[in-house]
């Protein structure tokens, strides 16, 4: 096995969840070269990862709103980058139209897509000369793993290596540092459905604060700003960040000790960056798409049942407890 493509083209927590694919592979093919097709929009999370080769990116998303003449040439420059090389496998684990004909314009003899009844769209089939197996009985994340490691034929380690190392920061991003350690609510979410009731936000923000942290609040829209403004009026010393790029956010989580979020992409890079992490459910399946690493991440809450502020406080309080355990420990250590 010489060159391998992924295709995974959206979305960021998506991205974020497939990462450890790459690391699968370099481990059962330590001699391949391992590519990635994806939308340009999250190309950059992606060229983050020790074990992709090449990025292989285009704007589809950004045509697809604005219909640009510019978008459009380089879209049809990276379908040039795409077929100058030759792959021995290509794997979509997508399963859309989109991903499927990525996977099709690619050269490659074996073409890898889930079998129709778990497409994302059916249309998507005549991409593939190849398939993995059936789903298996598994959360989505683990389930694209063994799908590969099955059709490829390799064993995967039970701990995903998200494998992700951060650029250095372009400019000094105002994060405190050597103070009290700073907790990031991440409040927002693109659909109203998965967020969670400001009062909720502001209580575990005041019980935060009270154990000594330091709240960060992160914000992508101008209505959610202003919902940010509004938990901080309650929450003491609150921080309101500005307006951060993707990458200057990831740099915020790696500084943050804690990071409580809703089901987001955002949230899904925390985990992937090993802070201690809790994730709030409350339209999507929490089984299916949840992190779970214990010590250290915990999903609450599912789809149409969200959680309460005391089950937020007890996974708080379950992923906090080796940090918690660690700081007593240094201050005895002091003290004598």
């Amino acid at each position: 096995m010489k060159r391998i493509l992924i295709v995974k083209v959206t979305s960021l927590g998506d991205i974020v969840e497939t990462l450890p694919v790459v690391s699968d592979l370099r481990r059962a093919f330590p001699s391949a070269k391992v590519d990635w097709a994806a939308d340009a929009a999250f190309a950059d999370i992606i060229r983050w990862s020790q074990g992709v080769d090449r990025v292989l990116s285009a704007p589809l998303r950004k045509f697809k709103k604005a219909r640009n003449w510019n978008d459009l040439k380089e879209i049809t420059g990276s379908i040039s980058e795409l077929r100058a090389e030759k792959y021995d496998v290509i794997v979509d684990i997508h399963g859309v139209y989109k991903s499927a004909i990525i996977a099709f314009i690619a050269r490659g003899r074996r073409r890898y897509g889930y079998l129709n009844q778990d497409l994302g769209e059916r249309g998507a089939a005549f991409a593939y000369n190849a398939r993995f197996g059936p789903r298996p009985h598994t959360d989505a994340w683990r389930g694209m793993r063994v799908s590969v490691a099955d059709a490829l034929g390799y064993e995967i380690q039970e701990t995903p290596d998200y494998d992700l190392r951060l650029p250095e920061p372009k400019h000094d991003l105002g994060i405190p540092r050597g103070g009290a350690p700073i907790a990031m609510l991440f409040h927002a979410t693109s659909a109203d459905v998965k967020k969670w009731p400001k009062d909720h936000w502001t209580e575990v923000g005041r019980w935060l604060v009270e154990r000594g942290y330091q709240i960060a609040l992160p914000w992508g829209t101008e209505r959610e700003r202003g919902e940010a403004q509004a938990i901080a009026a309650l929450v003491p010393q609150a921080l309101v960040l500005p307006k951060l790029s993707v990458e200057e956010c990831a740099h915020w989580i790696q500084a943050s000790e804690l990071v409580v979020g809703t089901d987001t992409g955002l949230v899904h890079l925390a985990h992937a960056l090993q802070r201690r992490t809790v994730m709030l459910f409350a339209a999507t399946s929490r089984e299916h798409f949840g992190i779970h690493e214990p010590g250290r991440s915990v999903s609450v809450g599912d789809g149409g049942a969200p959680p309460d502020v005391p089950q937020v406080l007890g996974a708080i309080q379950s992923v906090l407890a080796p940090t918690e355990a660690n700081r007593h420990a240094h201050a005895g250590v002091i003290a004598r």
